[in-house]
């Protein structure tokens, strides 16, 4: 691969074009074997290597066939790019799928060794921010703190 082949960007842009194509085999081969997924959020769905990334998507692309991706905004920092995702499609059970949030991967020679992932599906029932506030420190009736530490 040249140069322009392994500029951070360039390896996002491949990947993005790849999730629309639903090429899962390229998709794959962008990102390294001992690739490092991290869920600061969800520390639990961590994981590491580029098969469980093939599992992942797989299941994604069978389910939601009509799954496409966009990148409203990125920035490239060295050798880490920065990037805001919308995905959205429908699922196979009729069911909107909309995810949005922040991805920021580590590139190296080509492809991608780490990502911290802050993607969520977008859920549009839990209250306004002032509910949102009061559930996450605990003050509403009936809060749902288990397991959130601040």
């Amino acid at each position: 691969m040249d140069r322009a082949g392994q500029d951070p960007a360039a390896v996002v842009e491949r990947l993005l074009e790849a999730i629309n194509a639903h090429d899962l085999e390229a998709m794959v081969a962008l990102f390294a074997d001992d690739y490092v997924n991290e869920w600061p959020v969800h520390p639990q769905r961590g994981f590491r290597g580029n098969q469980q990334v093939g599992r992942n998507w797989s299941q994604i692309f069978a389910t939601v066939p009509d799954l496409r991706a966009r990148l409203p905004r990125t920035a490239v920092d060295g050798d880490t790019v920065w990037t805001e995702w919308d995905i959205s499609g429908t699922r196979s059970d009729g069911a909107a799928f909309l995810m949005r949030g922040v991805s920021i991967f580590g590139v190296s020679e080509g492809r991608l060794a780490w990502v911290r992932f802050y993607l969520e599906p977008v859920e549009e029932t839990s209250g306004d921010v002032d509910a949102f506030t009061m559930r996450v420190v605990g003050t509403a009736a009936g809060a749902d703190t288990a397991g959130v530490r601040s």
